[in-house]
């Protein structure tokens, strides 16, 4: 994996304090906080965080991207008991392929001191 230099801790997390969450986790495919758009092929969320906040364990099962809006600290936990904290910068922005077998487990945890605001787009088709 190529390193990436907005990471900024790694480590590992007890997966049984979310343990059902985790088993949840497969069939929750709510990628944000709030759904703008939607149609035969693509889905619009809103990713929207304050500090302290976190979002849900949820299931990435498309092809998708997103782009920060609003940057901050924020801590990823995945499904493997992994975890990573990084820092999102306004206007970044990542593509990433997944499908039902290839699926993304994990959750996201505003841990900075600003608000944390991504658009992100589902291809469907």
């Amino acid at each position: 994996m190529e390193s990436d230099p907005a990471i900024v801790e790694e480590g590992s997390f007890d997966v049984g304090d979310y343990e059902s969450e985790l088993n949840l986790a497969p069939s929750n495919l709510e990628v944000g906080t709030t759904l703008w758009f939607e149609n035969e092929r693509i889905r619009v969320w809103e990713v929207l965080l304050q500090p302290g906040e976190r979002g849900p364990f949820h299931s990435h099962v498309t092809n998708y991207f997103w782009t920060v809006v609003e940057g901050s600290r924020g801590l990823q936990r995945f499904s493997d008991g992994t975890y990573i904290v990084r820092e999102y910068q306004v206007g970044e922005t990542r593509n990433l392929d997944h499908t039902p077998e290839t699926a993304l487990i994990h959750d996201l945890e505003n841990v900075g001191k600003t608000t944390l605001r991504f658009v992100t787009v589902e291809l469907l088709a």
